[in-house]
């Protein structure tokens, strides 16, 4: 990733919602399935763990860049639905996230 993504908040609220969306997957599809089907609790621990620090960090993001950029009720409340959906931070990253300059 670029270094100059972590200098802007909109930067920043775009590589916290690309961790979390990676987060979730991985809870979903890895983590999950080794609690339920091979018995290890611990994988949902530790991933559901940094999943949830990621989450948080990525509602603040959301909000501070809310006010930052004066977004409508609109954009702000799909940018929050979407980290409730597997691969939706991945979508509002293309199609709410990206600088229009």
């Amino acid at each position: 990733m670029d270094s100059s993504l972590f200098s802007t908040s909109l930067g920043r609220l775009r590589v916290v919602g690309f961790l979390e969306g990676w987060s979730f997957l991985i809870l979903l599809l890895v983590a999950m399935p080794l609690k339920y089907l091979a018995g290890e609790p611990l994988a949902v621990r530790y991933v559901g763990m940094a999943h949830g620090v990621l989450f948080v960090a990525y509602v603040l993001l959301v909000l501070q860049n809310a006010l930052e950029h004066s977004w409508g009720v609109r954009k702000t409340a799909l940018a929050l639905i979407a980290s409730f959906v597997p691969l939706g931070t991945f979508w509002a990253d293309k199609r709410l996230f990206r600088d229009p300059s």
